[in-house]
């Protein structure tokens, strides 16, 4: 009888102790949830919900669970910073947040000032979206990494693209007024001028970022340059109502995007634009031998959207290994296990290259295409028409040299 209870105990003690190591590892994601960009930023908390519910039923992070929750910033800085102390104060350490480089920088800056002054209570920034450069160059820091490409690596696919194609000879560049926008503009004219020294920048326009409701005007400038290409990395409503004017206005031109596979975009092009509307994208899911078929179809059954952007997908799954591989949710224990991880993501193989803390991954140079059922499976928003694949970028093609010069704390 006394052999049965101490075994009995000795059971009890053991799932009491595993219970105890399965941890709920908390992000709080601040991007907009109200506003212009709230539909767009929709779509990627999903993403990332449904990422970290798919990684919980099948373990990636062993016995720990993933949990996301929303927190709206209204695309302030200023509102950001606000729900960032609240998350911090209600005990989140993990940070999310991808909607905008302005806000990324001032995260950076706040969540290392805070690490620097709590010692044990360290938090990590997620960045899963954001593009501008300066954040894993200039503004580098231990506590953020990056889980998509920045604008550099983006524009430097693109113009690549742009300068095999002989039919590009006057290019009108329009960009979004803000860190992201304006790197574009100025690596877009470099870039160009290197690989296609013939070319002619006709136009250079920087708009209010999402303050525009009728970009008219603006295809009247186009067609006054002969421009026979635009090239613009605006997003969200910027480029859906561009997109519209530009159909209104009967521009007829090669569209080099950014984003025009996001959230709502597609719904503003029209069968004119297969053939002629480029866009630079880090995963597609009619790219040949695809392994994310099952993600993408559950999500559209589950939301009847598209999976637009892989950069969630990506944080989850990466932050997941790190939590298994350090056997801890500690944000310094996983920080160090994310740090120069291999994995192979759904875009093929990448790596969180230690230097910066930006990922480095292929990526896509895809055309607007209808369905075929061979090169063209999956369309979007169920329009008959999707993303044809015309190239591959692989990573140490696309990849960036960094000024980076991390400072560490020191290994646990």
């Amino acid at each position: 009888m006394k052999h049965t209870l101490r075994l009995t105990a000795l059971a009890l003690g053991l799932l009491a102790s595993s219970a105890a190591m399965a941890d709920k590892v908390r992000i709080a994601v601040i991007d907009p949830a109200s506003g212009p960009f709230a539909a767009v930023a929709g779509n990627w908390f999903k993403t990332l919900q449904h990422a970290a519910e798919t990684a919980n039923a099948q373990k990636l992070a062993g016995e720990h669970t993933i949990e996301v929750t929303a927190f709206d910033n209204k695309g302030s800085v200023q509102e950001s910073l606000i729900l960032l102390r609240t998350a911090i104060d209600q005990g989140f350490r993990y940070i999310a947040q991808g909607g905008s480089s302005g806000v990324g920088a001032a995260i950076i800056d706040a969540v290392a000032k805070h690490n620097e002054r709590n010692p044990g209570k360290e938090v990590i920034y997620l960045d899963t979206l954001n593009a501008d450069p300066e954040l894993t160059n200039a503004k580098c820091n231990f506590w953020h990494f990056r889980f998509s490409p920045n604008s550099d690596m983006l524009t430097e696919a693109l113009t690549t693209e742009m300068a095999r194609n002989k039919a590009v000879r006057k290019v009108y560049l329009l960009n979004q007024n803000y860190a992201f926008g304006q790197a574009v503009s100025r690596s877009t004219k470099d870039l160009l001028k290197r690989k296609r020294p013939d070319l002619q920048i006709v136009g250079d326009d920087l708009i209010a970022l999402g303050q525009v409701k009728d970009f008219s005007p603006y295809i009247a400038k186009i067609k006054a340059s002969g421009a026979d290409t635009v090239s613009t990395s605006n997003w969200g409503p910027d480029l859906t109502l561009l997109l519209k004017a530009a159909t209104d206005g009967d521009l007829k031109v090669n569209f080099y995007t950014y984003f025009a596979n996001t959230f709502g975009v597609p719904l503003a092009i029209t069968p004119a634009s297969a053939g002629v509307l480029k866009n630079v994208i880090g995963f597609s899911p009619n790219n040949t031998g695809f392994p994310g078929g099952d993600f993408v179809a559950s999500f559209k059954k589950r939301y009847n959207e598209d999976v637009i952007l892989l950069g969630n997908h990506t944080t989850i799954v990466m932050l997941a290994e790190a939590i298994k591989r350090a056997n801890s949710i500690e944000p310094i224990k996983v920080a160090y296990a994310l740090e120069g991880m291999k994995p192979r993501i759904l875009s093929g193989e990448a790596e969180m290259r230690a230097t910066d803390h930006q990922l480095q991954a292929p990526l896509f140079v895809t055309t607007w295409a209808k369905v075929n059922g061979k090169d063209v499976r999956f369309d979007q928003n169920d329009m008959g028409y999707g993303w044809k694949v015309e190239q591959k970028i692989d990573a140490y093609v696309a990849s960036q040299p960094t000024s980076c010069q991390m400072q560490r704390p020191p290994r646990p």
